[in-house]
């Protein structure tokens, strides 16, 4: 195994094997603990897209507040399952499996089109037009913020659905699906979601769904694995200590050091990994 997949592995705690009835378990104590520890919270909230990563985090989410309000008579724990389209989306019915499977305390659906499009506009009229790329990470952005705005209206947190396929080639927007205050799937990759999925009687077309980031208008649907260059089995591969192909190696080790910036805090005088 190379020393930087060893390092990698370290840093993002990815298990070779795991039982997903265990971590689904260990997922769900973790919500628990920290809503129980900060007594002030009232909620948790998350996007959901209608993807597997959304929806294994959401089924946690709620599964842990049922549990709260469960062991705690009169509590009122709730998990608000965010819908958060630009228009129409091309997936609408994968988002309604999602919620039916997950069964939230609450649905809120955010429209963020007219919010995108205005901030859109703002800026093309400073420094003139901006790529499709610029724009979906806008849309990202936005998702985000609204999700922090609901949390702020009713107390909640706001979780992440991070993982560590997802963590290692940084594919995520700085500051938009990359920002959340926990995140109850770190550690895994993405084989070991879809197991767990499995186990927990979901809709299989939701966690074989191909993945996609759906962010650029011009490239609708685009497939994760064609942005990246190698595919999630390939990732998930590595991720589990296995060997893998050399060039798929090098394009995930090439991820992986070029957006370390997005897996740090912000740098400092006194930070030196950059140089």
């Amino acid at each position: 195994m190379h020393t930087l997949q060893e390092e990698i592995i370290k840093t993002l705690k990815v298990q070779p094997t795991i039982e997903p009835q265990a971590e689904f378990r260990r997922s769900v104590d973790f919500v628990k603990a920290y809503l129980k520890k900060h007594s002030f919270l009232k909620s948790a909230v998350l996007g959901i897209s209608g993807g597997q990563d959304s929806t294994l985090a959401g089924y946690i989410c709620q599964t842990a507040i049922n549990e709260l309000n469960e062991e705690n008579k009169g509590a009122n724990y709730e998990f608000i399952a965010v819908r958060l389209p630009y228009g129409e989306q091309a997936d609408e019915e994968d988002c309604k499996d999602a919620i039916a499977f997950i069964q939230p305390s609450r649905v809120a659906r955010v429209n963020i089109k007219d919010a995108v499009d205005a901030s859109e506009k703002a800026v093309e009229k400073a420094i003139g037009d901006i790529s499709e790329f610029v724009k979906g990470n806008t849309k990202a952005r936005e998702r985000m913020k609204v999700q922090y705005d609901i949390a702020a209206a009713t107390s909640g947190v706001v979780v992440g659905t991070d993982h560590a396929a997802e963590a290692i080639t940084g594919f995520f927007t700085k500051y938009g699906d990359g920002a959340a205050d926990i995140l109850p799937l770190y550690r895994l990759n993405k084989r070991q979601g879809k197991s767990m999925l499995k186990m927990l009687g979901c809709p299989e077309h939701l966690y074989q769904k191909m993945p996609t980031a759906d962010l650029e208008t011009d490239k609708p649907q685009l497939p994760d694995e064609e942005a990246l260059g190698v595919t999630y089995d390939a990732i998930d591969d590595y991720l589990e200590g296995k060997e893998v192909a050399e060039n798929d190696a090098k394009t995930i080790e090439n991820w992986y050091l070029k957006t370390r910036h997005k897996r740090e805090e912000p740098i400092t005088v006194f930070d030196d990994w950059w140089k």
